[in-house]
């Protein structure tokens, strides 16, 4: 019996099965899989095993007729002794035979591995879960910038890869030894590389008492389709609001301090605001006012003049944008203010959608 010729084969041959059987034999990839899990504050939850020195997100290999998201929720079974359901898939990577500098006697042909959604799990998820007798040691809740400390090279790059792809919610990452082939706004810019500021800070719905001083403004400025607008560091990925410190020319009032720090740093304008509360810092007698407005006017990159870099400008939901930043549980709180700010504006939710970029000026109407 003979066989479809394979695509490599020259016109007018064939295989018998047994041939092409032994071809495909020679070509295949090991199948792997793994979850990404994260705790409330975007920690990413990693096992330390007793057979190699780097960490790993749970998981493993594929088992002979075993789909990949019935291996990794048997993985998280059998390493976390949690039954779960795994139905979202976050990224798939080629792994080449090369890139891992596998022991010749290994005989590694390559990996195709999947990054599935294990979802966020709160504190009570969390304390349920069993470590089996071997292999894994322990686990650890990680900021994500230090990923590349814990993991191997390919593992943390694949791992943030995946974190980053689902904030941008565009469906999975296809990536090539942990780098996505088509890279998002999110890859480019390197987004949580670096460790995100911790501000676990009180949020006050009422205004801040008259002898704390103002020592920050920031807005959540929301287009039409209800979506906010973040900057992002060019060189370190790093997320914020627009806004910033008070300086003299502003005289003391902090929408003058919003108004000047929106157009230095995103050439942003907005319309009339709301005052949605402040935040306290128990180690320091300050106040950290938050508004929300519409964004009515979005002109060319600026340059900073306070930095000199240009923001990359990204329009989010308030809920992607909390994924990168690490505000803790208060952040919670500061939600709920921005979506009663919104309603109020007579602004939509914003469906959770792909992050836009906006490298130009944009017409806000087009949202």
């Amino acid at each position: 019996m003979s066989t479809t010729p394979s695509p490599d084969a020259p016109p007018g041959t064939s295989m018998t099965d047994e041939e092409y059987g032994a071809f495909r034999a020679s070509a295949a990839l090991w199948a792997g899989t793994s979850v990404l899990i994260t705790d409330e504050r975007g920690r990413v939850l990693i096992q330390h095993v007793d057979y190699r020195p780097t960490c790993l997100l749970p998981g493993g290999c594929v088992d002979a007729n075993e789909s990949p998201a019935s291996g990794a929720a048997r993985e998280v079974r059998e390493e976390l002794g949690v039954t779960t359901t795994v139905d979202r898939g976050l990224a798939v990577d080629w792994v080449s035979a090369d890139s891992l500098n596998a022991p010749a006697g290994l005989r590694f042909p390559g990996e195709i591995l999947h990054v599935y959604d294990g979802g966020i799990w709160n504190a009570q998820q969390i304390a349920a879960i069993q470590l089996p007798d071997r292999e894994i040691d322990s686990i650890e809740l990680v900021e994500p910038a230090r990923l590349p400390d814990l993991m191997s090279p390919g593992d943390a790059r694949r791992t943030l890869s995946a974190l980053r792809a689902r904030i941008n919610s565009a469906g999975p990452a296809l990536l090539e030894n942990g780098l996505p082939i088509s890279p998002t706004v999110l890859d480019r810019a390197n987004a949580l590389r670096t460790a995100r500021a911790e501000h676990h800070l009180p949020f006050h719905a009422g205004t801040a008492p008259e002898q704390l001083p103002v020592v920050q403004a920031w807005g959540w400025l929301l287009g039409p389709d209800g979506r906010a607008l973040v900057l992002l560091e060019p060189d370190t990925g790093a997320a914020c609001l627009p806004g910033g410190t008070p300086e003299l020319p502003d005289r003391g009032d902090p929408l003058v301090t919003l108004r000047r720090e929106a157009l230095e740093e995103a050439a942003a304008a907005f319309g009339e605001p709301l005052f949605l509360g402040h935040l306290t810092d128990p180690d320091q007698p300050y106040a950290r006012l938050r508004y929300a407005a519409p964004l009515t006017r979005l002109g060319p990159p600026p340059v900073d003049s306070a930095t000199g870099r240009t923001h990359l400008r990204i329009l989010a939901t308030p809920e992607q944008a909390l994924e990168l930043f690490d505000w803790g549980p208060p952040a919670a709180d500061q939600l709920t203010a921005v979506h009663r700010a919104r309603a109020r504006l007579g602004i939509p939710r914003a469906a959770r959608q792909p992050l836009t970029e906006l490298p130009d000026a944009t017409d806000l109407t087009t949202l």
